[in-house]
């Protein structure tokens, strides 16, 4: 069960925006998983947060964007996310 609630429209906050613009840019798609609609309650956490994940995710590495993808859905799947 949440502890906390996502915003009703946290595109509202416009440095939410920009992160959530942000992801659809690099993720090349245009959803917006809980994860981070939940994070916006801080848009601070939220912005730290991004930029730490965007610089795994994104940041060309031994592994194959792809694998990484599936990684980070195996751990969600794992940890019973929904």
């Amino acid at each position: 069960m949440a502890t906390v609630t996502p915003p009703g429209d946290p595109e509202s906050d416009p440095r939410v925006k920009a992160v959530f613009d942000d992801i659809r840019q690099t993720r090349g798609s245009d959803f917006i998983n809980n994860v981070w609609r939940y994070l916006a309650f801080d848009p601070a956490l939220l912005e730290q947060t991004w930029a730490e994940v965007k610089a795994v995710m994104a940041t060309p590495s031994a592994l194959e964007p792809k694998v990484k993808e599936m990684i980070y859905a195996a751990v969600s799947i794992a940890n019973s996310c929904e």
